[in-house]
């Protein structure tokens, strides 16, 4: 009996992480699938979908705290405080863009789905590196005071995630974006 009780939860973690995969991989194909794919693709009943995510809405905030989680391992792993800000700013924005324009079409299904508010509270994991270096920048001198760090970090957000509509509306490429952003941020962030 005692054996049982560890397989099964070794199964159950199995499964809950292939019905993250599929759902993302779905998403990021373009797909908007119903509950009943997502077991069909993960290959598992629909009983055993529900059992770990009990509506669509908790799965996908579940696939959006995975990828803001991938961001933010990502985001440690640059040491961050090591560099100066704008090299910081540089590997920050250039690290955290590809991983982004990955997950765009997660971001619109979980906009669409869960809200703008939603989304950007599931962000603060990751996005507390941008405060970080903000703060950092400001006390250096080198990034602008006369505006409020929290202001600089929702338009941060809000340059990154403008970039990934223009991306998706064709008038920027991926390629391009992260210089683009880079060039943006400096500016916008730069003591007058």
């Amino acid at each position: 009996m005692a054996t049982e009780q560890p397989r099964r939860r070794a199964d159950a973690e199995r499964n809950a992480e292939t019905i993250l995969s599929v759902t993302r991989d779905l998403l990021v194909g373009g797909s908007a699938p119903t509950m009943s794919e997502v077991a069909a693709a993960a290959g598992v009943t629909r009983m055993t979908l529900y059992g770990h995510f009990a509506t669509r809405e908790v799965l996908l905030e579940a696939v959006v705290r995975r990828a803001v989680a991938e961001t933010d391992d990502a985001l440690i792993a640059l040491d961050l405080d090591a560099l100066d800000v704008d090299e910081a700013l540089d590997r920050l924005v250039r690290t955290s863009w590809p991983m982004l324009d990955r997950h765009r079409k997660v971001r619109l299904a979980a906009i669409d789905q869960l809200g703008h508010a939603a989304l950007r509270d599931q962000h603060d994991a990751a996005f507390r590196h941008v405060d970080q270096l903000i703060a950092r920048g400001q006390k250096d001198g080198v990034y602008r005071a006369d505006l409020t760090r929290e202001w600089l970090v929702a338009t941060f957000y809000a340059v990154l995630h403008a970039a990934a509509d223009e991306v998706d509306a064709g008038r920027l490429t991926s390629e391009a974006a992260p210089t683009t952003l880079v060039a943006t941020l400096r500016s916008l962030l730069h003591a007058q």
